[in-house]
């Protein structure tokens, strides 16, 4: 078991179009109203290249490679790129609550204790303006809210 790092910042209003953060699923059948089937296709060539946050988790490990911005075989080295995450961005937090510093050192841990049985981690910020951060850790190998998920990094 090992666990990957993943961050995003952007705008909220782009974080707000879940379309493209959902996986294709099933395709449409041949009687399905148009807005169904636009938005698959665009599931279909938006989901798995963008690294934008998935709305589940677990389907970051859906994503390339190249979205994954560190790997760790121990939760706390984990907790440690995270703390740095938090740590980077949390004076520009919009929620002076959100900065402080007891809790987001209470955060590291409880994901720390999180990763350690095999669970994610997925936490957002809004920053000054419109501008949303979003970083997750992910399980892998497998990963105990979709199993059948495959490491990205093969």
């Amino acid at each position: 078991m090992h666990h990957h790092g993943y961050a995003w910042l952007g705008e909220k209003q782009d974080f707000d179009k879940e379309g493209v953060r959902r996986p294709p699923g099933e395709p449409p059948t041949a009687g399905s109203p148009q807005e169904v089937i636009d938005r698959y296709r665009q599931a279909v060539t938006a989901f798995p290249v963008i690294g934008m946050p998935p709305i589940q988790t677990a389907h970051w490990l859906m994503k390339p490679p190249s979205t994954i911005r560190g790997t760790w075989s121990e939760p706390k080295e984990a907790g440690e790129w995270l703390s740095l995450q938090l740590a980077e961005f949390a004076t520009r937090f919009a929620s002076t609550q959100d900065a402080d510093a007891t809790r987001l050192v209470l955060l590291v841990r409880s994901a720390v204790e999180r990763l350690t049985w095999g669970g994610d981690v997925s936490l957002g910020h809004y920053l000054s303006g419109t501008v949303f951060h979003s970083v997750a850790l992910v399980t892998c190998s497998p990963n105990r809210a979709e199993p059948q998920l495959r490491c990205p990094l093969g």
